[in-house]
């Protein structure tokens, strides 16, 4: 019964290539812990996320989880999610390089690190959904989906279009985007909107796994 109406909407077909999908999540702070929640809902279980961090009391106003102060959050969110695989682990361009991505059906990032997202298109790309930048703004209905030298408006977008222009990259993949204009300069975020970006990768990600995108 828990997934009767997803079965509904889907179908029982597509329903059971949910189920069958193995999925890396690669952070799961304000926005990849809505990602991640919005996933299992969904009937995708077998998902392997990745981070570093412990929650801290500044992620209460966004981050699912949040309220395990101190704690790791992969494994609190494993606890939280029956059959997660936890890996902490710092994702940058080192791990890249050494991760094997071969056992997964698509790969979410959801960090911050722009190096690590370079590395990441550079290596997976065909596998791949990225977030950019969620941070500094309120409204949640300017986002977007698009692949990544389509974005626009958003200057974290724009500086890893110019890191992957720098390299000759060719590839192609979908990332979601906001083009609202920062609201501040410094540390910034709102739970509409980092929660919707993450309700937005899972979506991408659910109907990129049964091949409608």
């Amino acid at each position: 019964m828990r997934y009767a109406r997803c079965r509904e909407l889907l179908g029982d077909e597509a329903f059971a290539r949910l189920r069958k999908a193995k999925v890396l999540l690669l952070g799961v702070g304000g926005v990849g812990g809505f990602c991640l929640d919005c996933l299992y809902r969904s009937g995708v279980t077998d998902i392997t996320i990745v981070d570093y961090d412990t929650f801290d009391e500044t992620n209460q106003n966004r981050q699912i989880g949040a309220e395990a102060i101190g704690e790791s959050k992969t494994a609190h969110l494993a606890d939280r999610y029956p059959g997660v695989t936890p890996l902490e682990a710092k994702i940058d361009p080192a791990w890249v390089e050494r991760f094997d991505f071969t056992p997964y059906d698509l790969v979410i990032d959801a960090i911050d690190d722009i190096g690590a997202k370079i590395a990441l298109a550079q290596k997976v790309w065909p596998k791949l959904i990225s977030a950019t930048g969620s941070a500094k703004k309120v409204d949640p209905t300017l986002i977007e989906v698009a692949p990544i030298f389509k974005t626009h408006g958003d200057p974290f977008a724009r500086k890893i279009r110019n890191e992957l222009k720098k390299r000759r990259f060719k590839g192609r993949y979908p990332a979601v985007f906001s083009p609202e204009t920062p609201r501040c300069t410094t540390k910034g975020s709102f739970v509409a909107v980092t929660g919707a970006f993450g309700l937005t990768l899972c979506s991408v990600a659910v109907r990129r796994l049964l091949g409608e995108i």
